[in-house]
Parts: C-alpha cells; structure tokens; sequence
C-alpha cells in the first residue's frame, strides 16, 4: 500500500485541461467531452486527429476475469510489452508508469495522454511534464514509479485542480469514488495502447492504419468498446463510463 494519497479528480474537460496546462501541454491541444461512440454528428464535433482517449470505467466482475488473465500474460516485469520489447530506453514504444500513489489515477491517465506519441510534440519545452518524460525514459519499471512518487510538481499540479469539476471535493482516503478506473488510450508507433496504473504494464490493443487516430471505429472497437462489449457479453448492466478526448483546438493550425 502506498504511504502517499491524492485527492481524486473528475474525468472533464474543465478539470484535464487546467491539469495539461499546468504539467506543461500546449494550449493548441484541448480535451473534448466524447457524448457517444457510435453517432457521427456527435462525433463529428471533435476535430481531428485525436491524439488520446481519456475514460473512466466502473470495475465490474466481467472485465476484472478478463484483466486478470490478461495480466498473467504480461510476464517479467523488466520485459512487461507483448511481443517482449525491453522496459525501458529510447528505443521503448510507449512510456509506461506503475501507480504507486493511491487515488492519482486521473493524473496519471493525464500524463500518459500527454508524453506519448504525437501529443508528446506538444509538450512546453522546460514545463514538468518534460522534464518528467526525459527522466523516465532511461529508467527500469520500479525506478520510474518512485521518481514519480518523488515529484513535488506532480503532486502540486494534481492537488491544484483537485477542486475543479462538478462536485464536491472529497477528502483525501475517504473512499469516495472507489471502483472506477482511468484508462488512457493513447497510438504510438501505428498501434493502440492501453494504458492504466494499475494494471501489470501496457497493453498493446493491435494496429491501426495511418488514416486512423484513437477515435477511429476500429481504435474504439480495440479499445473502449472492447470493456463494453465485456459487459454485455457477460449479462451484466453497468456499462457507466465517461469518455474526453484530446486533440487540436479548433481554431488551431
């Protein structure tokens, strides 16, 4: 259990946004509320491409069988990528990070929307979440999560939304909010990741073509729609979820 405890953020816009801005993503990037996966005037509102999904899932008994055979597959936790890449170094097709402070899930979907793939282009030279991205790369699974830990900026900039959003700011260990589980998808390298804390390590969803950012039909059948369609298939009802995605301010070039 780790001894460090933030308080829990709101999967919105309003909260993401001021959290990027203050790590140190561009502003030519925003995050878009996603109000559904399947209507394409809904989704036509989001300019494109998009460069990172952020959700938050409720922990139902279907995905938590088919997160636990999933992370039994992982492996060696120095070779965590399927397919065995090294787990660390310049030549690592995503950067990873193991959560170790409780309730920071939100702020760690955060930073792994912002350091990977083209979004990492927007990143403010000199801001945080530079500085961050260079110091995880050369290091080893372990020694990234207690660098992170260690971050007085992290914790700073997370506590300092923490009151954003629509509802009241719950106390820090109250266990308000429990069960829910952030996940960021995010593509790197022509493939869709996964990417969640408390999993064993990232997971590589499959390809997806260069016409094909993380909102495309197959990225959402690879991804989010993948835990939907776990809950359907099981018979079980709890299919909540929110969804924002990251991508080029409207009035951006």
């Amino acid at each position: 259990m780790a001894a460090k405890w933030f308080t829990v953020l709101e999967n919105n816009p309003e909260v993401m946004n001021a959290l990027g801005k203050k790590l140190g993503l561009s502003d030519d990037l925003t995050f878009y509320d996603v109000i559904s996966l399947d209507e394409p005037d809904l989704l036509g509102d989001i300019p494109r491409p998009v460069y990172a999904l952020l959700a938050i899932v409720p922990m139902t008994p279907a995905w938590l069988r088919d997160r636990e055979k999933e992370d039994e597959k992982l492996g060696d936790p120095e070779s965590y990528y399927h397919g065995g890449a090294a787990a660390a170094g310049a030549d690592e097709p995503i950067i990873w990070f193991k959560q170790t402070i409780r309730d920071a899930c939100g702020s760690y979907g955060l930073l792994h929307c912002a350091i990977n793939g083209p979004t990492s282009k927007f990143i403010v030279p000199g801001s945080t979440l530079e500085k961050l991205r260079n110091a995880a790369i050369p290091l080893a699974k372990d020694e990234r999560a207690q660098m992170l830990y260690d971050s007085k900026a992290f914790e700073e900039a997370h506590q300092s939304v923490a009151g954003l959003g629509d509802t009241a700011e719950p106390t820090i260990g109250s266990g308000e909010h429990r069960g829910q589980h952030f996940i960021a998808y995010v593509k790197a390298n022509g493939h869709l990741w996964e990417l969640e804390g408390s999993r064993n390590g990232p997971l590589d969803r499959g390809e997806l073509g260069e016409d094909e950012d993380v909102l495309s039909p197959k990225a959402l059948e690879l991804g989010l729609k993948r835990i939907i369609n776990l809950e359907k298939d099981s018979g079980e009802q709890d299919l909540r979820f929110s969804c924002i995605a990251l991508a080029p301010k409207s009035n951006a070039t």
